[in-house]
């Protein structure tokens, strides 16, 4: 489930990425180093993050796992505090 906090932090990252394209360029291409540099934000080395840039053309729709399946979100630690 998506929460307001992961609307937020994603809405926040997505804005740092349109404002300064070196970051954007971190995200693309080492999105868990740009994330811990950027926002502090750690996330376990269990968990893969690909970031991607979508096209006018295209967009990019994501399937989480089926609650069923029994896979839980993992905590992500941050450094600091909103």
């Amino acid at each position: 489930m998506i929460t307001l906090s992961d609307m937020i932090l994603t809405n926040q990252v997505i804005q740092m990425a349109w404002e300064d394209p070196s970051f954007k360029q971190r995200l693309l291409m080492d999105p868990k180093a740009a994330l811990k540099e950027a926002l502090g934000i750690i996330i376990p080395d269990n968990i893969t993050l690909k970031a991607v840039e979508e096209g006018s053309n295209e967009f990019y729709l994501v399937i989480p796992p089926s609650p069923s399946s029994g896979i839980l979100k993992t905590d992500v630690s941050t450094q600091g505090s909103w």
